[in-house]
C-alpha cells in the first residue's frame, strides 16, 4: 500500500487492544490520536518510546490528545507489557499486520547479516476530524514525544 497522505483523511482500522477491547479510529473522532508504530514489546527502544510518551501522556490529555502504540505482539504481550511499564495508554495489536500495512510501515532491515521484514519506528499525528497532519518515519527515540507534543500544540494554535 502507498503511505497516508498527509492532510487527507487517515486510513481507518479496527485492532484489538489491551483491555480487552477493539479500537477504531472513526469512534475516536473529536479527539487527536498519536498512533505510534514500534517493533517489539519489552526492548529497549520500544520501552523508552512508550515512557517517553507516559511521561507526556497528561500533556497530551490536556491538548485533547489519544495516544496508541501499535506493534505486531499480541494483545498478551501488550498486557503484560503495559502492567509492567505503567502505560495508561492502550495498545494495539496488529498480528496480521493489517494496521501496519495501511499506514505502510513495514520494512525491510537487516538483522545480525540477514533481511526481515519489520515495523519501521513511525509515528502519525491525526487531528480531531480524522485527518492526518504529520508523519514521523525512522524515528529516533531520543527527544521523539516532546517533538509530537509541540506539533500537537502548533496544530492547535
Amino acid at each position: 500500500m502507498p503511505e497516508p497522505a498527509l492532510d487527507a483523511p487517515a486510513p481507518d482500522f479496527d485492532a484489538p487492544a489491551t483491555g480487552d477491547r477493539t479500537i477504531s479510529l472513526r469512534e475516536l473522532r473529536g479527539k487527536a490520536v498519536v498512533l505510534y508504530f514500534y517493533p517489539k514489546d519489552s526492548t529497549p527502544g520500544c520501552t523508552q518510546e512508550g515512557q517517553d510518551f507516559q511521561r507526556l501522556s497528561d500533556d497530551f490529555a490536556q491538548r485533547g490528545a489519544v495516544i496508541l502504540g501499535v506493534s505486531r505482539d499480541s494483545v498478551a504481550s501488550h498486557e503484560k507489557f503495559r502492567a509492567r511499564q505503567g502505560y495508561t495508554f492502550d495498545l494495539l495489536s496488529d498480528t496480521d499486520e493489517t494496521v501496519c500495512r495501511l499506514y505502510d510501515v513495514i520494512r525491510e532491515k537487516n538483522m545480525y547479516g540477514r533481511k526481515v521484514l519489520g515495523i519501521e519506528r513511525s509515528t502519525f499525528l491525526i487531528d480531531a476530524d480524522g485527518v492526518l497532519r504529520a508523519a514521523w518515519r525512522k524515528v529516533k527515540v531520543k527527544g521523539h514525544a516532546e517533538a509530537v507534543l509541540e506539533h500537537l500544540r502548533a496544530l492547535g494554535d
